[in-house]
């Protein structure tokens, strides 16, 4: 009987005692460039084995990256399984961004980001950082900005950036620094 290589059922163990918060702590942006991420798969390693045990362990070092502290409870990061009958399978991961105070800084960067073709690592509120961008660029799929209507209401633009990869985001290895932009 043969076996398919394809399901590969993997164990986890759960801890109660590990504290799990939902959120988004820091984005870096970078334009997006093929090949940036290497993933520490074995080089014989198969697709499938590669999309369940991969990890970026090294991304170019040559890449800029541009730094976006977030403000708590505003920013999200969702991932969606798609399956066909016809075999195809791929994910899809929403990142929704949220900028506070509609000016004309955040309106330009915005703009170009809404044109652009990027990459992303994101930062959870648990502190793992995920690579969005490994096998196409990122698209800006949604945004808005809006004045609000009373005065405790949000002033902001809102942005979404859209990944379609064959899997969920690939967790960056720890020590991996990313070369953040200056001022120009």
């Amino acid at each position: 009987m043969a076996t398919n290589k394809c399901n590969t059922i993997k164990a986890f163990t759960l801890d109660l005692c590990q504290p799990n918060l939902g959120g988004i702590k820091n984005i870096w942006l970078a334009d997006w460039e093929a090949d940036v991420a290497t993933l520490d798969s074995t080089e014989d390693a198969t697709v499938a084995e590669k999309l369940i045990d991969g990890k970026i362990t090294a991304l170019k070092e040559s890449v800029v990256w541009t730094h976006y502290p977030m403000r708590k409870n505003t920013c999200s990061m969702t991932s969606t399984l798609n399956n066909s009958t016809e075999g195809a399978s791929y994910v899809t991961t929403e990142l929704a961004m949220v900028f506070s105070k509609m000016e004309t800084q955040k309106r330009i960067a915005i703009q170009a980001l809404a044109i652009g073709q990027v990459m992303a690592v994101v930062e959870d509120s648990n502190g793992e950082r995920w690579f969005l961008g490994k096998d196409e660029p990122l698209t800006a799929t949604a945004g808005t900005g809006e004045t609000g209507t009373a005065k405790a209401d949000s002033n902001r633009y809102s942005l979404t950036l859209t990944d379609e990869s064959l899997g969920f985001p690939y967790p960056l290895a720890k020590e991996i620094q990313l070369t953040p932009k200056t001022e120009e």
